[in-house]
């Protein structure tokens, strides 16, 4: 007894179907799609890194020299013809700070003390900017004259906030607490803080979560000098006299 032959079958003899070379280029293609995807965003995170990295550089170099600057403030006394008679140069808020410092920022050949300004200005979504502005001393009142915009330069960009604190030791006689004030007038104080500290929030994206503070903070070892004398010319140091201690 003969046996049928089988029908001939083209899926048994050529291996794979239409369909199922498509069902494996479309998985081919998903698999694709995912490792590119993981390779881009690896990518991109290694270049946001290296960009914060950068910021952070900038922040912590400048950081270094705004904390000589201020550590190098000393308690220079404006001579005035007002009635309320001389007062030291030094006036700090929350978002701005003026002093007179022996060590300059713009130029390493400065002869003298430098009255250095530092103010922050709000921007849009690029962030704000830290702006210091900085001339030397003269012989007049310097303190009550307005700043010019073309003299100031921006020493940091990108940044969410700069807060200043001023520290402010225990007073007794008028009962005031030891603690970190947010304003420091020297006219009423009488005298420089002993310290202060500057607060820079580091703007890193649009989320609140993403910004992170940088903190300088800076005890100020002139503060309870009074009288100043800014060297003369040809001079490379400035001659400073104590008080006796209280």
């Amino acid at each position: 007894m003969r046996r049928r032959a089988e029908p001939f079958n083209l899926s048994t003899k050529l291996g794979f179907t239409l369909i199922e070379v498509m069902v494996t280029l479309t998985i081919l293609g998903f698999i694709l799609l995912i490792i590119f995807g993981a390779f881009r965003l690896g990518s991109s995170a290694w270049n946001r890194g290296e960009s914060i990295k950068e910021k952070y550089q900038k922040v912590r170099v400048i950081s270094q020299l705004v904390s000589r600057q201020i550590k190098s403030a000393v308690p220079y006394k404006i001579k005035t013809q007002k009635t309320e008679g001389d007062y030291l140069a030094f006036e700090g808020k929350a978002h701005s700070l003026r002093f007179v410092s022996a060590y300059p920022m713009k130029s390493r050949h400065a002869e003298g003390f430098v009255y250095a300004v530092y103010e922050f200005k709000e921007g849009g979504e690029e962030g704000g900017q830290l702006i210091l502005y900085e001339q030397r001393v003269l012989n007049k009142d310097f303190f009550a004259e307005d700043l010019k915009e073309d003299q100031g330069i921006s020493i940091l960009e990108g940044i969410s906030n700069v807060r200043f604190e001023f520290y402010r030791e225990e007073d007794q006689e008028q009962k005031k607490p030891e603690e970190w004030v947010e304003e420091w007038n020297a006219k009423e104080e009488k005298e420089l803080p002993k310290a202060l500290r500057m607060i820079i929030t580091q703007k890193n994206g649009k989320a609140a979560g993403e910004e992170s503070p940088v903190t300088i903070q800076a005890s100020l070892p002139a503060y309870q000098f009074e009288q100043v004398r800014a060297a003369p010319p040809g001079s490379r140091r400035s001659t400073l006299q104590r008080l006796p201690q209280r």
